[in-house]
């Protein structure tokens, strides 16, 4: 049974993961709700992938809904976060994961490939905060996570799009963390190195082993090791962080 344990316990908070029926989301919906969480899991094309995440957690005794929205839209956001409302009448925590590539070196990259990646990692980002921080708000309660990258940090060739909006995530947050700290809601960024994703399912093996090579613990991390970063930070223990990056990346980018 979910959501039994005292340590990081989530029993009765309810969370919004977009992009989570695969991936990193799928991994931080399903460690959420172990925790207790019941969990909206946004999808915007995988529909069967979604309910297999819903399945899974109602087969560990949690509750779970899977809500289809493109997050990129303002008015769908807006939807989804009412109907998170509307199912379990509140909202405490808040997971943009949503995230897109279009990588191309700049000479040679459309603008499309531009336009179409903010929108999905940043705008994204900004429309369900929107959405989502009048009701937490009210409560004087709110936990929320945005997912970033190392190459926002960091930058990464060929990546300019994908490394600006992932840059532009954490100074969102950063900035979200000074207005809401008075409100009791805190605001952090997880940001992952090299996880074996469908978004990295595409780098070369001379590129995944540069990689590895260049991390010092020698690996790829994996989704579920995101998952529970992004767990803490959500938790009671990590009430006094916000406006943090956290790196998940095995010390590929080291701070500091």
């Amino acid at each position: 049974m979910w959501g039994r344990c005292v340590i990081g316990s989530l029993v009765d908070r309810v969370a919004i993961v977009t992009g989570g029926s695969r991936g990193i989301g799928r991994a931080i919906a399903l460690e959420l709700a172990r925790r207790g969480a019941r969990v909206v899991v946004n999808f915007r094309s995988s529909a069967e992938a979604a309910s297999q995440v819903v399945d899974e957690v109602k087969a560990g005794g949690g509750e779970a809904i899977a809500v289809q929205a493109d997050v990129s839209d303002t008015q769908q956001a807006a939807a989804l976060v009412k109907r998170a409302l509307d199912t379990f009448g509140c909202i405490d925590i808040l997971i943009n994961n949503a995230g897109t590539t279009r990588d191309q070196l700049l000479p040679l990259m459309r603008e499309q490939d531009w336009d179409d990646v903010m929108r999905t990692n940043l705008k994204s980002v900004y429309n369900c905060c929107k959405a989502a921080v009048r009701p937490m708000m009210r409560r004087r309660y709110g936990r929320i996570v945005n997912i970033s990258s190392v190459s926002g940090i960091a930058g990464q060739g060929g990546q300019t799009n994908y490394a600006a909006s992932k840059a532009g995530v954490i100074g969102f947050t950063k900035s979200l963390a000074k207005e809401l700290g008075p409100r009791n809601i805190t605001s952090n960024v997880v940001a992952p190195g090299y996880i074996p994703t469908d978004l990295t399912a595409d780098l070369p093996d001379t590129l995944r082993h540069k990689v590895i090579e260049a991390t010092p613990l020698r690996r790829m991390g994996t989704p579920e090791e995101v998952a529970e970063a992004v767990a803490f930070l959500v938790s009671d223990e990590a009430a006094f962080i916000t406006g943090a990056v956290l790196t998940v990346d095995g010390g590929l980018v080291m701070q500091g």
